[in-house]
């Protein structure tokens, strides 16, 4: 297993922006994850890569990590915004509205 330090350089380089429509394909398949603008992306993907299932529940408790619910596809559907977004295969963890 990779040391911390490059799990999580590694994440950062695959992070990039991407309409939602490309993304889309994800949700239709349950594996596209939102997480809030209030926490770092890269951060969220190395508590998924990790398996810091301590981290991830919690941040799904209260609802900053999340899977992409029916509502916010539709309006991002008509949007199609700009989205940061990194592979923790098998999820798409995507994250709107935040300038890295």
């Amino acid at each position: 297993m990779q040391d911390k330090d490059s799990l999580f350089q590694k994440l950062n380089r695959e992070t990039a922006q991407i309409e939602w429509q490309a993304l889309q394909p994800f949700f239709a398949r349950g594996q596209a994850i939102r997480v809030d603008s209030e926490l770092d992306l890269v951060a969220v993907a190395m508590a998924f890569a990790s398996d810091d299932s301590a981290a991830v529940q919690a941040w799904m408790a209260d609802r900053r990590v999340a899977p992409v619910s029916e509502q916010e596809a539709g309006v991002w559907s008509q949007t199609n915004p700009q989205m940061w977004a990194v592979v923790v295969a098998p999820f798409v963890l995507i994250q709107p509205g935040k300038a890295h």
